[in-house]
């Protein structure tokens, strides 16, 4: 299978969920091995597609011969060319950083969900879903249109909608699948808007011609300046950027596996994959760039501090995706797009498991919230090591894979961004390595502060234990893959900075700068010891910071009151001004003029109706008046 058959592979796991969503009642264990062999088999193609992309390089650059890495046909063509909608794929190194890992996590969820989901009701009905968005997915990545990668990007969007409210018997669910679906939306208004003032200065949705076009200089700065900041607004809203962020930590009301595939590794980060794969045009605005960086600045700092104090344990790992996500687009922002994509890489390995560990966390003790675990590391052994290692990770200490990708994107700030933006990403990596040492410390260290859970606490079974496993691996290894004689032995041209790397630009090797690195190790391991003197034991000096600063605990526990901003909006303004529009559709357009013009009618009816006395002389009367007044207009016209 080669690079131009790509559309395979999200037709296999939207057969699944055909199959599994009209017969999964009919068919044994609800069609969860059915899911499983078809994601399986997914993998399996993405390994030979990215044996056929290995094998298009020479010079150390990709030249695919003609046609080797695209596929496309007319869907529909209207006006002999004037709207034309292409079904139609592309692949390159951007396609291949996010197939594998795409295809791999939803494999490892969907071995794991068999565990975790036993027994649950609409069994067959979650298998099905999950296959639907994976379908999304692929397709959103595979896109070579903008108008396509739209309907896919809606399609993933409606799977997050059923899969946040799978629960939806409970009340917390059903709000939270509602403002994940509204939130997003508002994003996804501006992503369209984007793409319809692309097409119209252009006359196509191509992605690459519409980067062709713009370096040519087929836009002003200003339209394409425009036209990017709208569409980086559907970014916002998909990758949980400020200020659109604040669906994501209620989302976590769906079943944690899915919190591990769709929140943490695949669709959150499709605005990073957008935006990455449109930088050649952000490149050309520097405001619109701008824009990117500022926003991904401050999200970053932002969901860092809220994830210090977040007491649910998805929840913190829902502010961390947050947070990470910030620094994709703070490396897209300055143009690090190698960095931007090794990031996304590595982090959906250990932020997948660490979702992962959560859920097995969940499911030994029924317990979500942090302050009421600890000591399961005597319990749970497998979940507690596989976590500390996801942990590591996330915290960027060496040799684990975020030390890695966070180091690039530091990097990349240092040499092209301004130095006060860099010493606050630095300090939200401090934030980072803190937040994540109280969640394990609290969660897996100290004494037990729920006996009844603890008491019926377990490790999870196989079938969950072992994703964690292999992702726990790969959290450990695939920040090597920066390194070239890794790339070389897995046989790429080198690391990944011979993979992706800006177009137009060069191939570039990892360099692992020794004070640079020195610098953010020692700053991981500080915030590594400041979450240990804080949270260690009974966290005395968290509970006394805590007291000492209630009102910016307070502000940080209520997400600075963005929720009650909304609300508040939502009350005082958008219901305010839908009751005007009410008022006025009441009074002026139904009654008056749709019930006015009838009553109208029906009045002169009334009236005219005492104009008929029933005497034929009366009418014959009427009749020589009409004739005789006919006569005179017709002569007096004469």
């Amino acid at each position: 299978m080669g690079m131009e058959h790509v559309w395979i592979l999200p037709a296999i796991p939207m057969a699944v969920f055909v199959l599994l969503g009209l017969f999964n009642g009919y068919i044994p264990r609800r069609g969860d091995f059915i899911a499983v062999l078809g994601m399986s088999l997914v993998v399996l193609l993405v390994g030979l597609v990215l044996l056929d992309f290995q094998g298009s390089f020479s010079d150390h650059e990709f030249h695919p011969a003609v046609g080797a890495n695209t596929y496309a046909f007319d869907w529909l063509n209207i006006g002999n060319g004037f709207f034309v909608i292409e079904f139609s794929t592309y692949v390159d190194a951007i396609t291949m950083v996010m197939l594998p890992v795409v295809s791999f996590v939803a494999l490892m969820v969907l071995v794991y969900s068999i565990g975790y989901m036993h027994g649950e009701n609409r069994y067959g009905w979650y298998f099905a879903t999950l296959s639907f968005f994976v379908a999304a997915m692929l397709l959103l990545v595979i896109s070579g249109n903008l108008l396509q990668l739209y309907l896919a990007w809606e399609g993933v969007g409606l799977a997050s909608y059923l899969l946040i409210g799978f629960y939806w018997e409970r009340q917390s669910a059903a709000e939270a699948a509602k403002k994940a679906f509204i939130t997003t939306r508002v994003g996804d208004v501006g992503l369209l808007i984007g793409i319809i003032l692309l097409w119209k200065a252009t006359g196509t949705f191509d992605i690459q011609e519409l980067i062709s076009a713009a370096q040519a200089g087929a836009f002003s700065e200003t339209y394409l300046t425009i036209s990017l900041i709208f569409l980086f607004l559907g970014a916002v809203g998909k990758s949980a950027q400020f200020p659109l962020h604040v669906w994501l930590p209620d989302a976590m009301e769906g079943p944690t596996p899915v919190s591990a595939l769709i929140h943490a590794a695949t669709m959150v980060v499709a605005g990073v994959y957008l935006i990455a794969r449109m930088l050649p045009m952000y490149e050309l605005a520097p405001i619109a760039q701008d824009v990117v960086l500022y926003t991904g600045l401050i999200t970053a700092l932002m969901a860092a501090t809220m994830g210090l104090v977040a007491s649910d344990i998805k929840r913190v790992l829902a502010f961390s995706t947050v947070s990470q996500l910030g620094f994709m687009f703070v490396a897209l922002g300055v143009g690090a797009v190698t960095a931007a994509m090794f990031h996304l890489f590595t982090h959906a390995f250990f932020k997948s498991l660490l979702f992962l560990g959560s859920g097995s966390v969940i499911h030994a003790t029924e317990q979500q919230e942090v302050e009421g675990l600890g000591g399961l590391r005597k319990k749970m052994p497998i979940t507690a090591a596989t976590f500390i290692i996801g942990s590591l990770a996330l915290a960027g200490i060496p040799i684990f894979a975020g030390f890695f990708s966070k180091d690039e994107i530091l990097h990349a700030l240092m040499d092209s961004g301004p130095s006060w933006a860099y010493m606050v990403l630095a300090g939200t990596a401090l934030l980072t390595a803190i937040y994540s040492t109280r969640l394990v410390l609290l969660t897996f260290f100290g004494e037990t502060r729920n006996t009844e859970s603890y008491s019926h606490a377990h490790e999870s079974p196989r079938i969950m234990t072992v994703p964690l496993c292999i992702l726990a691996v790969l959290a450990t290894v695939s920040g090597f893959f920066a390194i070239d004689q890794v790339g070389k032995l897995l046989g790429f041209e080198g690391g990944i900075g011979y993979l992706v790397y800006p177009v137009g630009g060069h191939p570039h090797e990892f360099k692992l700068y020794v004070l640079f690195a020195t610098v953010a190790t020692i700053t991981a391991l500080v915030g590594l010891l400041i979450g240990w003197i804080y949270w260690h034991g009974n966290a005395q000096r968290a509970n006394a910071a805590k007291e000492w600063a209630p009102e910016l605990h307070q502000l940080l526990v209520r997400r600075y009151y963005m929720d009650e901003l909304y609300q508040g909006i939502i009350n005082r303004v958008i219901l305010g001004a839908a009751a005007v529009v009410a008022w006025f559709d009441k009074r002026v357009v139904n009654e008056t003029g749709v019930d006015g013009g009838a009553q109208l009618i029906n009045f002169l009816g009334w009236r005219l109706k005492f104009t008929q006395t029933g005497r034929i002389p009366n009418y014959v009367l009427a009749m020589a008046v009409g004739v005789l007044a006919v006569i005179i207009v017709a002569v007096s016209n004469s």
